[in-house]
């Protein structure tokens, strides 16, 4: 023992010159670099965690789909994620910020913009002020943070039509959502657009941009696909439970962790005390705002229906999530809650309204990413935003521009695709299960079907 403790005090004497070496190297980088290097790292820690978002999604929907439609909903995430990453690399990332000296220098010369030099971006790029315009982030780190969002938006779109759609319809369709309407109506608002620059929109990280945005396109889904067979019959609403909801928990879960890479991200700068600050503080109002959708829906489940609903606890939790997106940072933590709780409301009156009006969405995306987007982005009006200028005004027409474009460029594109390809499968392919009438395969072989 006597040895050991020897040892470690010559191997602590040793290393000793290594840390005066390192240092001196700290001490030698640019302040300016050294703001670079950590606004970098947080847009690569934040897209890794909002790419792990994507596994989410895929384990949500698995689990609240019928188990003989399972296979397709894993194909769609896994296609639709890839589909994403090249549309946005070939045309999304560069009509998204069409602004400024940001472009990416690629082998096309513009045309088809790839990553081949990862050139600085500046905070002029992003529509921010700066009295100087040092060098903000990597583009390599800024465009795959960029891309997780994107992504992110289709993924919305794959659940509310689930178990009746094909699959390249859906894929093309993906494509363009991807490629063109996001990045373009993103633009309005991120990439110094007109929402930003003369409306004073506000939308931190992205309720009405993203996730309204994924919701409407999902509506103009919904209404041109139709309902499933069955689900709305002599006037009943017939409910078809999903095949794993212990799948479906650890979906909501890995969004749940998935949103502290979303919104704090967001921030989109981690270079000073202050921003470690706010970016801490981001993190404890979008877990209080989870929580308290999540609870809210627990009891009013309890209260309407005598028993909580599991699902709806779900979705009240991503709907709180969902609706302090908008505005992370200025709340109290007791206001996050608060505005996270009006989400689990909304989510728990919203499904079955739909219902009513036989609009079906297989896993609730259109109350969780849209009713719930649209509060928390009408929300931002009552702190004012991070700097206080966010108007009623403001926000409502923030979120009628981007969600009007979207829905009608989306329900024109629906209705294209149905017209030359179709866009549902046949009676008999939907009652067998999309999962051997579409792809041959089931992803529960050794169970009977559901």
């Amino acid at each position: 023992m006597k040895f050991l403790k020897t040892l470690s005090v010559a191997g602590a004497m040793a290393a000793l010159p290594t840390f005066a070496l390192a240092q001196e190297e700290v001490a030698m980088v640019n302040p300016d670099e050294f703001v670079w290097i950590m606004n970098s790292l947080l847009f690569l820690i934040g897209g890794f965690l909002v790419f792990w978002m994507a596994a989410g999604f895929a384990m949500l929907e698995g689990g609240l789909v019928r188990s003989k439609n399972v296979t397709m909903q894993m194909t769609k995430n896994v296609a639709l994620f890839s589909i994403a990453a090249i549309m946005y690399w070939l045309i999304g990332y560069n009509l998204m910020y069409p602004l400024g000296d940001w472009a990416i220098e690629g082998y096309f010369s513009g045309l088809f913009p790839a990553v081949a030099v990862l050139e600085p971006v500046y905070l002029s790029d992003m529509g921010l002020e700066a009295a100087d315009d040092a060098a903000y982030a990597s583009t390599g780190s800024d465009y795959i943070f960029q891309l997780m969002f994107c992504a992110a938006t289709a993924s919305i779109v794959s659940g509310a039509l689930a178990e009746r759609i094909k699959l390249w319809p859906f894929l093309i369709f993906s494509a363009i959502l991807t490629g063109f309407i996001y990045p373009l109506t993103a633009s309005w608002q991120w990439g110094g657009g007109w929402l930003s620059e003369n409306i004073g929109f506000y939308d931190f990280a992205g309720s009405t941009v993203v996730h309204a945005c994924g919701a409407a396109a999902a509506l103009a889904g919904a209404i041109v696909l139709g309902p499933r067979l069955g689900k709305y019959k002599d006037g009943r609403v017939n409910p078809m439970p999903g095949s794993n909801l212990a799948l479906a928990t650890l979906g909501m879960f890995i969004l749940w962790l998935g949103w502290f890479g979303f919104n704090g991200g967001s921030q989109l700068a981690m270079g000073s005390a202050g921003d470690i600050a706010d970016i801490s503080r981001i993190f404890s109002n979008t877990n209080a705002a989870a929580a308290g959708g999540a609870v809210t829906a627990l009891i009013l489940t309890q209260i309407l229906y005598k028993k909580p609903d599991l699902t709806m606890i779900l979705n009240g939790a991503l709907a709180g999530l969902v609706s302090i997106t908008a505005e992370p940072l200025a709340p109290s933590l007791g206001l996050a809650t608060l505005i996270g709780a009006v989400g689990g409301v909304i989510v728990v009156f919203t499904v079955p309204f739909l219902d009513k009006i036989k609009i079906d969405d297989v896993v609730g995306a259109i109350p969780v990413h849209g009713f719930a987007g649209i509060w928390g982005t009408l929300a931002v009006a009552i702190t004012g935003g991070y700097d206080g200028g966010a108007t009623l005004m403001g926000q409502i027409v923030g979120c009628v521009a981007i969600i009007a474009a979207t829905f009608v460029l989306a329900l024109i594109l629906w209705i294209v695709l149905k017209v030359t390809m179709g866009i549902r499968v046949s009676e008999e392919a939907e009652i067998q299960g999309l999962d051997t009438s579409e792809l041959g395969m089931e992803a529960y072989p050794d169970f009977s079907k559901g």
